[in-house]
This record gives structure tokens, C-alpha cells and sequence, in this order.
């Protein structure tokens, strides 16, 4: 399997358990003591580190900082939307569309040469 795919394979589950780790709480420990919504997003923490430090060490072996980076920009908003329309319940808005572009925009710039 090629670098990069391998790479974004591993940066995708990556982000799934980093925004379930930073927002699932806001929804699901609500009404639990603030401690118990830390520990709960500490331990999904760990995975998505599990998962993000072998996808970089894998990825820079072929992509330098930036393209890293930028990739991995790109894949937390590409998990972000969907999970804060279909799992949050926030509504659909125009500025995912807009900020989907600029990122394309920085894509281009940073994979160009």
C-alpha cells in the first residue's frame, strides 16, 4: 500500500477518536462531573495517538512537515463535519463549504512542487 495512503488511512481513525476525544462529551457527560468527561477524553485520547504517531512516522518517511500537516488539516475537517451534523446535530452551514475550499487552496500550494 502506498505512503500516503497508509498515512491518510491512519490519520482518518486518528481524527475519528481526537473529535470524539475534544466534542462527543459535550453531548454525552453533559450532566457528569467535569472530571469524569477528562478521563473519558483522555482515554480516547491515547488511541487517537496510537493511531497519529505511527501515521506520521510512516508519512514523513515520503511527505515533508507541511504536507503532513496540511493532510492532516484536511482529514480533521473532512471527520469534523460530518460528526458535528450527524452525531452533534448542528446544522448544515455554508461556511463548511467555504472553508472546504480554502483548504483545497493550501493543498494545491502545499503539494505543488
Amino acid at each position: 500500500m502506498p505512503v500516503i495512503l497508509q498515512t491518510g488511512f491512519l490519520l482518518v481513525l486518528s481524527n475519528i477518536f481526537m473529535t470524539f476525544a475534544w466534542y462527543a462529551h459535550l453531548k454525552n457527560l453533559s450532566t457528569k462531573p467535569l472530571i469524569i468527561a477528562i478521563a473519558v477524553s483522555w482515554g480516547l485520547a491515547f488511541f487517537e495517538y496510537v493511531l497519529q504517531v505511527p501515521a506520521n512516522r510512516i508519512g514523513h518517511s515520503e511527505l515533508n512537515l507541511s504536507q503532513l500537516k496540511i493532510m492532516q488539516e484536511v482529514i480533521t475537517l473532512s471527520v469534523f463535519v460530518p460528526f458535528s451534523i450527524f452525531y452533534m446535530g448542528e446544522s448544515i452551514k455554508l461556511d463548511y463549504i467555504w472553508a472546504g475550499l480554502c483548504m483545497l487552496g493550501a493543498v494545491y500550494f502545499i503539494f505543488r512542487s
